[in-house]
């Protein structure tokens, strides 16, 4: 089996190659999916213990079974090295989504180019507020902000627990790859865990609270170095990258979530508009009216983000592998 900096760069590489070209995983196989069956399955098991334990439980017995799962299938593929770099490569995939992430928002740029209802339609997937009575500018804006928050939840938090656990495997010559993968498949449980139980609603709000501070906790760290790279990737851009640091340091902290803000802030500040829901935040100043060809701008925005992020760790894991 090769090195763990080769073996990390090769699974990373064509992992991402899969997400960019392909996509998504079809839904029968997916792992987040089979996961949120999971879910479902220890949710309605503990839903009936009306305190926090349940929560706690659900967690835990989801992420303990989901990576037993895990464990079988990469060891059955551990008779072929070639296969098992292969399904680990898919596997790391399936714990981010760039492409869905940047297609989907330009979908909905596509529909207010020519219909309304349909393009209120499509946001109404993206975003938990009523979309039927949506104007245009307020789709826009739930676009982007949906689009940016997700930077740090669909690439950067859980690449970011990858490479750094891939460091010290590298620094200390542990080449046990197979544990390497629970990293990012944790992350992704614990996100899918938020995303399915982490809301107040009466029936939610004992079982939701441990995976709600689980993300939050999570995703306190990468939310901020998905936002500083934000403003870099304002600056390269030409946009307003000043504006886009100001905004981050002023704003970030309104929203409900202690991270969301970091990234949807600045992009707001780089772009000069304001990102508004109704009732929950103000982010950013209405120095320029928000319009459909902002999406454009906040997919550029966010592709050089994610970019200029991958570029980084992978700079940083070979400057470790030149060192050690």
């Amino acid at each position: 089996m090769l090195e763990v900096y080769y073996f990390i760069v090769i699974t990373f590489s064509i992992s991402l190659m899969i997400d960019l070209i392909y996509g998504e995983l079809p839904t029968k196989i997916h792992p987040v999916v089979i996961v949120g069956k999971i879910i479902d399955l220890f949710k309605n098991s503990f839903i009936k213990y009306h305190n926090k334990w349940s929560g706690f439980l659900t967690t835990f017995f989801t992420i303990v079974f989901s990576c037993l799962i895990l464990l079988v299938v990469m060891l059955i593929s551990s008779v072929n090295d070639y296969l098992f770099i292969i399904l680990y490569s898919i596997i790391l995939s399936s714990t981010y989504s760039i492409k869905m992430l940047l297609s989907t928002a330009k979908n909905i740029e596509n529909d207010l180019k020519t219909d309304l209802d349909k393009a209120r339609q499509s946001v109404s997937y993206l975003v938990s507020r009523d979309t039927d009575e949506l104007t245009e500018s307020f789709i826009v804006s739930a676009t982007i902000e949906s689009m940016t928050e997700n930077i740090t939840d669909s690439y950067v938090a859980p690449i970011f627990y990858f490479i750094i656990i891939s460091i010290i495997f590298m620094i200390f010559n542990i080449n046990y790859y197979i544990i390497l993968l629970f990293i990012p498949f944790i992350y992704r449980i614990s996100n899918t865990l938020d995303a399915m139980l982490g809301y107040t609603t009466d029936e939610l709000i004992n079982i939701g609270f441990i995976p709600a501070k689980l993300d939050d906790i999570l995703n306190y760290i990468p939310s901020r170095i998905s936002g500083l790279f934000v403003v870099l990737s304002a600056y390269l851009l030409r946009y307003n990258g000043k504006n886009a640091y100001k905004i981050m340091k002023r704003d970030a902290k309104n929203c409900p979530s202690p991270n969301s803000g970091y990234t949807m802030a600045p992009t707001a500040g780089a772009l000069d508009i304001q990102l508004v829901k109704k009732e929950t935040y103000i982010l950013g100043d209405n120095t320029n009216e928000i319009n459909v060809s902002d999406i454009s701008k906040a997919i550029k925005l966010t592709s050089l983000t994610i970019a200029l992020f991958t570029i980084f760790i992978l700079i940083i894991m070979t400057i470790v592998q030149v060192i050690i």
